[in-house]
């Protein structure tokens, strides 16, 4: 069985939904499983820890979920034009995957949230395509063979698959963000199996 790696840091919901819209693209292909996990938050208290198990949702990640998994898709919430940092913290712990090269060739995919329209999507999903890039792994967008990115009034960009949250967050993910977000994981997963077997 060919695993995709889910990765996502949500502080208020809309990364996670995207998040599982992606994994139902990328389990709608055959003999292709997705793994959801997420990242514990960052508190500006260093005595403050969070629990080993999250109460609720997704089990965070460790880095044999990375060296484990065929391929990746790493979602974030966009912070001043940014990833969060919870999920910058952990993938400066990568280090070592870095050094040994173990997940070169392996294909990945960004995703992200933004509270208006120009907030930051699309230098968000730079942001996390660059240490990816230095892990060695192959950068898949979107391309404009799929119609919605030529008609969206909400997020999606050819870079990865976006969200509009607005200013209180509380925007649902639209039906058009939601196909996007099942196409990027769709096309992550068909590639992911291409590569795995030829």
């Amino acid at each position: 069985m060919t695993s995709i790696l889910v990765l996502y840091y949500s502080r208020y919901g809309a990364v996670k939904q995207m998040a599982q819209h992606i994994a139902r693209g990328i389990e709608s292909v055959p003999q292709v499983e997705a793994r959801i996990r997420t990242v514990p938050s960052v508190s500006p208290k260093t005595e403050a820890v969070e629990p080993a198990i999250p109460e609720s949702g997704a089990t965070y990640v460790t880095l044999d979920d990375l060296k484990e998994c065929d391929g990746l898709a790493l979602g974030s919430p966009t912070r001043f034009g940014n990833m969060a940092a919870p999920m910058k913290y952990f993938l400066d712990t990568a280090s070592s995957l870095w050094l040994s090269g173990e997940l070169a060739d392996k294909p990945a995919a960004v995703f992200s949230s933004s509270s208006s329209l120009h907030g930051g999507q699309e230098t968000t999903l730079l942001s996390m395509m660059l240490p990816l890039m230095h892990l060695g792994y192959i950068i898949l967008g979107i391309p404009y063979t799929a119609p919605d990115l030529n008609t969206t009034t909400t997020g999606g960009t050819p870079y990865g698959a976006t969200h509009v949250a607005g200013v209180n967050g509380k925007n649902p993910v639209s039906e058009e963000e939601q196909r996007l977000c099942f196409t990027m994981g769709k096309r992550l997963a068909e590639i992911t199996l291409k590569l795995k077997n030829s």
